[in-house]
């Protein structure tokens, strides 16, 4: 068994085409994982990433600030607390809703595949 404290995990800028604008970071959560990927990721106010699609299913549990999920169809504003699934291949987007700093955990398959659906 291993007991992760998320603030005692070290956060690093994560810069990446994904993202709309620079102020994002990352904390690994359980880089042994053999199965998950489970990290946080924090954007700044104003900050999501672009549309895109998982080749698994994506859970999202947020952690702080208020921000939007979306997809083709509809746009859900979440905050601390909420928990969100996205299936598999679902285009969709998260981050900011521009009024705070938005986090949340990401949990995801190892190995799968992310497609950026957007410029």
């Amino acid at each position: 068994m291993k007991v992760v404290r998320i603030d005692e995990v070290s956060k690093e800028t994560y810069a990446n085409p994904l993202f709309t604008g620079p102020e994002v970071a990352k904390q690994v959560l359980l880089p042994d994982s053999q199965e998950n990927v489970v990290n946080v990721v924090h954007f700044g106010k104003g900050v999501r990433n672009k549309f895109h699609a998982h080749d698994c299913e994506q859970i999202l549990i947020i952690t702080a600030g208020r921000g939007v999920v979306a997809t083709e169809k509809e746009e859900k504003v979440v905050t601390v607390g909420d928990i969100v699934l996205i299936p598999a291949g679902e285009k969709h987007w998260h981050g900011s809703n521009g009024e705070s700093d938005f986090s949340h955990i990401f949990v995801s398959k190892k190995g799968s595949k992310m497609t950026q659906l957007e410029d």
